[in-house]
């Protein structure tokens, strides 16, 4: 059987190992219930990161931080927070360890490989993953670390930068009950919503639906607004005529005045979208799910990353459409 495979859609399936954590009446937990962690461990610091870790330091967390990118480390310790040459070491400063990094093979170096977490780690710290990686790849991470007696939950994000900045991200969190009431104060120093919405490696498959929502809305978005420039109707005025209707949603008041400005800098890079679909799709593979318009809005991302826009934000998919029908989308 895959091991994405189970009866009745439950997370996680029929034949996954539940080692990402064992049972919780077998455990002593190591933080009395209301007890503070001060002591906050952050891998990666991106986009996303650095507002993250910011947030943090202004709930008056201790923060210590390791990336590779000297300017980002930088923009970070600026604001007080303590650098670390490893993963390991900032495991062994801190109660609870969050990364935030690209994709599964960079959470499992950081985490478990040469210098990672897991050697810098000791029985009762909590690794919180907020990535966005394959759900599989996340009940994998939870089990190495469960043999050292380190709790884990993945807990991607929704939200990007605009929302990181100002520390209303949307959490879905997988992990243990306990466990998740531990962390959530600390996630809520970032976030306006965090829901546990099951096991561990439930989180992610929660961001993977998310991914596909957001996509499909993007890509809608884009024809409309196409169909409106080519017919001669100003974008702005169709966008303030539908937002309020059944059509009206958080990514069109996110991304049409955006699009309409010809502001494609990333707020989260179409790179990263097609990272996202990528592991939708190989879950989708695995579980024998048919997700068409998924696919296709694939093939879209695809080709504007040929075309050289990878790093630019996902609601530039739109020039893809552009392009087809020979117009712009603008005020």
């Amino acid at each position: 059987m895959s091991p994405l495979k189970g009866a009745r859609g439950k997370f996680p399936p029929a034949g996954w190992s539940r080692r990402g954590g064992a049972p919780p009446g077998r455990r002593r937990h190591p933080y009395p219930k209301g007890h503070p962690m001060k002591k906050i461990g952050f891998i990666g610091l991106g986009i996303m990161g650095k507002p993250m870790c910011r947030n943090l330091l202004k709930a008056g967390y201790e923060l210590t931080v390791f990336s590779r990118t000297a300017k980002n480390v930088e923009a970070v310790t600026a604001h007080g927070a303590t650098y670390a040459p490893s993963p390991a070491e900032v495991a062994r400063a801190s109660e609870l360890v969050i990364t935030m990094v690209p994709d599964s093979p960079e959470v499992r170096a950081v985490v478990l490989g040469e210098g990672g977490v897991i050697e810098g780690a000791r029985e009762g710290l909590y690794v919180v993953d907020m990535s966005s990686i394959a759900p599989l790849a996340s009940r994998e991470i939870g089990a190495a670390l469960a043999e050292k007696g380190v709790r884990f939950l993945d807990a991607p994000v929704s939200g990007g930068e605009p929302k990181a900045v100002d520390g209303t991200l949307t959490v879905m969190a997988g992990g243990d009950a306990a466990d998740f009431e531990t962390v959530r104060p600390v996630l809520l120093a970032m976030a306006a919503s965090v829901t546990r919405v099951g096991e561990v490696g439930a989180g992610n498959v929660a961001k993977l639906a998310n991914q596909v929502v957001v996509a499909l809305n993007i890509a809608a978005m884009s024809e409309a607004f196409v169909l409106a420039a080519k017919a001669g109707v100003e974008p702005d005025l169709v966008y303030q005529a539908i937002r309020g209707g059944l059509a009206g949603s958080t990514v069109l008041d996110a991304k049409a005045p955006l699009v309409m400005d010809r502001k494609f800098e990333p707020g989260f890079r179409l790179k990263l979208h097609v990272k996202d679909l990528a592991n939708v799709l190989r879950t989708a593979n695995e579980l024998h799910v048919p997700l068409p318009f998924t696919a296709s809005v694939m093939e879209v991302m695809q080709a504007m990353l040929a075309d050289g826009c990878g790093e630019d934000d996902h609601g530039g998919m739109i020039r893809y459409f552009e392009k087809l029908a020979h117009v712009t989308v603008e005020r």
